[in-house]
């Protein structure tokens, strides 16, 4: 089974192309959304007891969240040390369950994959990006969105210059949607010829 690292900087359209490798019929675990699940579920007593401030009526409050991490930027590590273990246990009962099932090729959405080294827990790593001044675009669109959360965000990621240099296929979403289709099938189709090909 081929387990394919999909990553990219904020608002580059990495969430579209997740949903168009699920389109095409292969396994996608979020890491987005199972971080969502965990902030209503078994991470709130442990994010509780580090952060009370943030909880509000027994989940986490991402908004209350995200002003304690800006206000006390050392509080990511602290953060991190609590959700990541929980992230990677539903990520291997992710993977687990794909092989069971037979799937041959699997994708984890992982937008922080260069910013937290997990590179060694993917065989393929695919990079979505575009043209910066539509990245910027995109993100300022977003509710609550202003430049200064945006320059903020960006200063937490790696470059996306360089997560393309360490990228096995990058996926340029700046061309429309169909554009990203047609690539996302291109690779699926290079990897299952190189899973043939014994590559």
């Amino acid at each position: 089974m081929i387990v394919i690292g999909l990553t990219g900087s904020i608002g580059m359209g990495k969430s579209t192309t997740a949903a168009l490798f699920a389109e095409q019929g292969i396994p996608v675990n979020d890491s987005d959304r199972v971080v969502h699940e965990l902030y209503r579920g078994e991470a709130v007593p442990l994010i509780a007891a580090a952060f009370p401030d943030v909880i509000v009526e027994g989940v986490v409050d991402r908004t209350k969240l995200s002003e304690n991490l800006a206000k006390n930027p050392a509080n990511f590590k602290i953060l991190e040390a609590i959700v990541h273990p929980l992230v990677r246990s539903r990520e291997q009962d992710f993977l687990d369950s794909a092989r069971d099932s037979g799937a041959d090729i699997v994708v984890l959405d992982i937008p922080l994959l260069f910013e937290t080294r997990v590179q060694n827990r993917v065989d393929v790593v695919v990079v979505v990006s575009c043209d910066p001044q539509l990245q910027k675009e995109r993100v300022l669109k977003r509710s609550g969105m202003t430049e200064e959360k945006f320059d903020l965000i960006l200063a937490r990621q790696v470059p996306d210059k360089e997560k393309r240099a360490q990228a096995d296929f990058i996926i340029d979403t700046g061309h429309g949607i169909e554009s990203a289709r047609r690539q996302v099938g291109e690779i699926i189709s290079t990897l299952r010829h190189w899973s043939r090909a014994g590559g």
